[in-house]
């Protein structure tokens, strides 16, 4: 991988998710291995401890759950995070969507169709997915999905 694709990958990871996130999600270029499509551009970001994201058609990225335990670990809540209680915690564990009803709360700042963590309400990462709906009014709803999930921890 060339420096130049890696200081982009990072610049990308800024962009979308925030000052820092791209450091946190691709450490080192030494950390990181890239799989390219057939035309060279960037597909796939793993690491040792799995995958951290994939890099969209859009230019944007979406999350793996490597990638979602690292922005956890180094953002503070409620940053990215739609939150979920008991209720709802082993069904998004296995991958099913977060619905509306179960929103303790989430983070005013993400818009549907934004990358977001799905945690418990104590904390633990339950799954990454797309917000369906505004994270500022989604405790508010009472019908309808709030994260189409990905992945699940359990999945």
């Amino acid at each position: 991988m060339s420096d130049s694709e890696f200081r982009g990958l990072r610049r990308g990871a800024d962009y979308q998710f925030g000052r820092g996130a791209g450091a946190v999600l691709f450490p080192s270029a030494s950390a990181v291995e890239i799989t390219h499509t057939s035309s060279g551009r960037p597909r796939q970001v793993h690491a040792d401890d799995g995958r951290i994201a994939t890099y969209a058609t859009d230019g944007r990225f979406v999350l793996g759950l490597a990638g979602g335990r690292r922005l956890l670990e180094s953002f503070a809540g409620p940053q990215y995070r739609v939150v979920v209680g008991d209720e709802s915690e082993p069904f998004v564990r296995e991958g099913r969507n977060a619905f509306a009803k179960f929103v303790q709360h989430a983070d005013p700042e993400i818009r549907p169709g934004d990358e977001t963590l799905v945690v418990h309400d104590n904390g633990d990462l339950l799954a990454v997915g797309r917000a369906e709906l505004p994270g500022s009014g989604m405790a508010d709803f009472e019908t309808g999905m709030a994260v189409k999930v990905r992945q699940g921890t359990d999945s």
